[in-house]
């Protein structure tokens, strides 16, 4: 069964190689990272525990039982306890419900763990499986996002309020 993991130096590897089976499959849906990131990626990654143990974000894996990484789960823009979610799931799981349960236990985490209140996430208006993922777990169109938000592309803000469940 695949876990949700707090992102960790070990898990480096396996994000990279996530990151690069499914580029092309990414970009077909949201704006593609270029080769910078990968060209910088022990940079970049170093700067994401940094700001996880600087406590403004918390990005998290979901992670196969074979160790390799299905998906990216991230909270970050922490402000006023409010983040921003961002989610990226692997190709060969997707439509599977497999990111509709991760960002609904990233809900669960987000409460308990991080003690946020509410959640946001930006779709781009032709992401119609970001939008139905979003919805599945709970989250509400709250307005336009900017296209600058979305690589240039225009698409929607969903909310989600949480709450701590007992």
């Amino acid at each position: 069964m695949p876990e949700l993991k707090l992102l960790h130096a070990g898990h480096a590897p396996a994000v990279l190689a996530f990151e690069v089976a499914n580029r092309a499959y990414f970009a077909a849906s949201i704006s593609d990272r270029g080769d910078e990131f990968f060209d910088q990626f022990a940079d970049r990654y170093s700067a994401l525990l940094a700001e996880q143990m600087a406590g403004i974000g918390a990005f998290y894996v979901l992670v196969a039982e074979d160790g390799s990484v299905l998906g990216r789960f991230n909270l970050y823009d922490f402000e006023d306890g409010a983040a921003v979610l961002g989610y990226r799931v692997a190709q060969h799981v997707a439509g599977r419900g497999v990111a509709t349960a991760a960002v609904r236990e990233l809900c669960r985490l987000a409460v308990a763990r991080h003690g946020l209140g509410t959640l946001r996430a930006a779709t781009s208006r032709n992401n119609g499986a970001s939008q139905r993922v979003l919805i599945k777990a709970g989250f509400v169109p709250v307005g336009p996002a900017d296209p600058a938000d979305l690589g240039g592309k225009p698409g929607t803000w969903y909310q989600r309020d949480l709450v701590l469940q007992p």
